[in-house]
């Protein structure tokens, strides 16, 4: 995950920040993974934030965690923040949050799905954004660049954009993988309606990417955002919205 600033729009001027026990970095818990101590003693990842009892944070990415925990760093770490030199993080951490990130982040999708915040093909997404209702456009790991552009410029068109280069981000799923967690055929992009929305499923989706390192400028549709937050049709990011108090739970 790259690194946090703890920066104007990070969630201290609210009294909820948390820090990570590796970097020290301190950020809003959405920005963040959690980590929870189970009865048995093992340390699992708890990317919803729900399990009881005290929790440690993360705000690295898995290269970073895994060479922590190769280097004897991550247990000193846990042990300091369960206070509890019996905490034992399994071997597969690194892996169970990343399966867990990208479960959390599909998920939010197929919420956003049933509760009609969603629109899907291409025609459909197309007509959406020209009319401006598209709030955050995703494009599927394997889409074609040219349904990317034709996408992005009606995205850009709809929300006055023209010439400022405002895109839809690339996600680290392909078209297999969305279609599976929406329930339909063949998905290659997804628009989502709704700032509220947009910023529920930008924080799900920046979260998952910064943790496993995703480029989204390294895969094949070439208009893909740079970096880990997902721009609305504003120019803004999904993260910057959710900071300024447009962030719903899931």
């Amino acid at each position: 995950m790259r690194e946090l600033p703890n920066d104007p729009l990070d969630a201290d001027i609210h009294g909820n920040s948390r820090r990570c026990i590796l970097s020290g970095a301190r950020a809003d818990p959405v920005r963040l993974v959690r980590l929870a101590l189970a009865p048995d003693g093992q340390v699992l990842p708890d990317v919803r934030g729900k399990a009881p009892g005290r929790g440690a944070w993360i705000a690295v990415d898995r290269a970073t965690l895994d060479a922590a925990q190769a280097k004897g760093r991550l247990k000193a770490a846990l042990a300091r923040a369960f206070k509890s030199g019996a905490a034992a993080a399994p071997a597969d951490l690194g892996q169970r949050i990343a399966d867990a990130l990208e479960r959390a982040a599909l998920d939010r999708l197929g919420l956003e799905a049933r509760g009609g915040t969603l629109v899907t093909g291409a025609e459909r997404i197309e007509a959406a954004a020209r009319a401006g209702k598209v709030a955050l456009l995703l494009h599927a790991a394997d889409a074609g660049t040219d349904g990317c552009r034709r996408l992005d410029q009606a995205l850009r068109v709809g929300s006055g954009t023209e010439g400022s280069g405002a895109r839809g981000l690339v996600i680290a799923a392909g078209r297999p993988t969305l279609s599976l967690a929406l329930g339909r055929e063949n998905v290659v992009h997804v628009a989502v309606t709704g700032r509220d929305a947009a910023a529920r499923v930008g924080d799900a989706v920046a979260r998952w990417h910064a943790f496993i390192g995703f480029e989204a400028g390294d895969r094949p549709c070439e208009t893909a955002s740079q970096g880990p937050s997902a721009p609305v049709a504003d120019g803004t990011t999904a993260e910057r919205t959710t900071n300024e108090g447009s962030r719903a739970s899931s």
